[in-house]
């Protein structure tokens, strides 16, 4: 079943704005919130983790009923890489180097704030080439 456009971004400005937070203040507490979050957006889709919820609760509701779609898969395996750069991210925060830390938070920023103000997904872009690339070596 295909999802509303609106969602995913929606979760990545969110998350841009978590991230930036992160590199301001160099909280581990709050990375971790954001690797639980990309990790459930991972697992059960972006509809299933914390900002997913938000959107569905408080934002759709507001906005109106959503008019383009896009299938689910792409902005998923999208929160599992931003979920691999949390971790990273994190592993370098709360145990060192410091500079790994701020390196994986800043790639991960960068891609959410592509997704939010610009609409362009590198997550699901990579979806598409990883996918491309499975179906030529068949």
């Amino acid at each position: 079943m295909d999802i509303d456009v609106r969602g995913p971004r929606f979760g990545a400005a969110v998350t841009a704005v978590v991230l930036a937070t992160v590199l301001i203040t160099g909280s581990a507490w709050l990375l971790a919130w954001q690797t639980l979050a990309f990790a459930l957006g991972a697992a059960g889709g972006t509809g299933r983790s914390p900002y997913g919820w938000l959107f569905r609760t408080l934002v759709r509701p507001r906005i109106g009923p959503p008019t383009d779609f896009e299938p689910p898969e792409p902005p998923r395996f999208a929160q599992a890489v931003g979920l691999a750069f949390a971790v990273v991210g994190l592993a370098g925060y709360a145990v060192g180097p410091q500079w790994l830390g701020t390196a994986a938070t800043a790639a991960a920023l960068a891609a959410a704030f592509l997704n939010a103000v610009f609409g362009y997904c590198l997550g699901c872009e990579m979806y598409l080439v990883v996918r491309r690339l499975s179906v030529r070596a068949e």
